[in-house]
């Protein structure tokens, strides 16, 4: 998964290529204004971080190929972050207007069971210590900022980073997706024993205790 941190000057590339055709480094200068070998490193670590794709195209008759760049499906995330302040608690309040506290568990249950199974074919291990321990390796690998750690005998994963934060309501819904997600997936109940949003640095689960 991209790391959403991108540059200003990156984003200046990003929004030239969204949404237009694939070009080149020739018309990316001609449109920023700027040196060959600045153009050059951002598309190299947009590329590496998932927002560009290039491509060779052969020249017609005897020309040298050259590269047209393109803008990835991610870098619509990027243009779409701040909007995601407002949007997608949007959608959820109107989830909940819509059927109350039954369809909003349902939605819940539902989310929980669909990302689960993104995962739980990946998972080798049959124990689920072991299994809790190598979901918090794919989720790294895709971008969160995960620790699994030992404490008082009990594994625990440690989610810094939340895709949930905006979606955030009252009755704080939302927040079981994490919980019954890592249950399915690891095929034991995962119990969240620190809460972000009362005071603890991050959300924690573990397999043995609960709260």
């Amino acid at each position: 998964m991209a790391d959403l941190s991108v540059s200003p000057a990156g984003m200046r590339l990003i929004k030239l290529l969204v949404g237009n055709p694939p070009t080149t480094i020739a018309k990316l200068i001609a449109a920023t204004g700027v040196t060959r070998t600045a153009v050059t490193e951002q598309l190299a670590e947009l590329t590496a971080g998932g927002f560009v794709e290039r491509h060779m195209e052969r020249s017609q008759g005897r020309g040298r190929p050259h590269y047209l760049y393109a803008a990835k499906p991610a870098a619509l995330l990027l243009l779409f972050a701040d909007a995601q302040r407002w949007f997608v608690p949007a959608m959820w309040k109107a989830i909940e207007e819509s059927g109350g506290k039954a369809l909003t568990q349902r939605v819940v249950t539902s989310v929980a069971r669909q990302v689960a199974e993104r995962y739980k074919h990946r998972l080798r291990p049959s124990d689920p210590r072991a299994r809790l321990e190598q979901l918090g390796e794919l989720l790294r690998k895709e971008g969160a900022l995960v620790e699994v750690v030992e404490e008082d005998g009990a594994i625990v994963l440690r989610k810094r980073s939340c895709p949930f934060v905006s979606m955030l309501d009252d009755d704080r819904s939302v927040c079981c997706v994490d919980e019954e997600m890592m249950s399915i997936a690891v095929g034991h109940p995962v119990r969240r024993v620190a809460y972000r949003h009362e005071g603890d640095p991050c959300c924690s689960f573990d397999l043995r205790n609960g709260r």
